[in-house]
């Protein structure tokens, strides 16, 4: 499967800088990309070194705690894990004969069906911040993996303000995402995948609490 979405802007989802980096920007940007890679396809490898060996960054705030114990239990489950039992999970997880055990579209959790009113929304505003979907990509825009990776370009651009990345993520992510970590951390498939639900519902407190007290 590839990448639920490739924007083009003005940046790379690859430049997103290192984990550890000084700024909260830089480190949300990361986090975003890492979840939206962990989402968009079975993770390679360097993921699971990456994680096995992540120096966890040192940020005071709210919901920290918690969020340290994630990221700790997905390095733990990264260093144990294997490449093709993961593999295995993935697809049992996200594509299965027909559909995986979870349906991953933010217009799904919010109406109950897939290509809705909210994919529609999700466009003008993708449209209206300069970012487009590649004609080769198949995946709709509201796939967790695709918000995640849009996420990360705004909190990693100097373009985009906190009023434009708060916008977002209420409007497209808050109403969700915590849901569908949720579902994945209990998902009778999830292995591996149990320890990326529990991180990415702590992340996702974290970012509702951070984007509503930073100015």
């Amino acid at each position: 499967m590839e990448p639920a979405l490739d924007i083009r802007s003005g940046m790379d989802a690859e430049a997103v800088p290192p984990p550890g980096a000084a700024d909260d920007g830089a480190v949300r940007a990361n986090t975003y990309g890492l979840l939206g890679a962990l989402l968009a396809a079975p993770p390679r490898r360097e993921h699971f070194d990456l994680l096995a060996n992540i120096d966890i960054p040192s940020t005071d705030g709210p919901f920290i705690d918690d969020l340290g114990a994630a990221w700790s239990g997905l390095g733990r489950a990264a260093e144990h894990a294997d490449l093709e039992a993961v593999d295995d999970e993935y697809h049992a997880l996200f594509i299965g004969v027909g559909s995986g055990e979870l349906i991953p579209y933010g217009s799904w959790y919010l109406t109950g069906f897939v290509m809705d009113k909210p994919l529609a929304v999700l466009r003008a505003d993708l449209a209206a911040l300069g970012f487009e979907r590649r004609d080769d990509v198949k995946e709709p825009e509201d796939h967790a993996a695709a918000l995640l990776e849009t996420m990360a370009l705004l909190a990693a651009s100097p373009e985009h303000g906190i009023d434009v990345q708060r916008r977002f993520f209420d409007r497209h992510v808050a109403t969700w995402m915590r849901t569908f970590f949720a579902d994945l951390e209990s998902a009778d498939s999830a292995r591996f995948y149990r320890a990326v639900g529990q991180f990415g519902d702590q992340f996702m407190k974290f970012e509702m609490q951070y984007l509503s007290i930073v100015i």
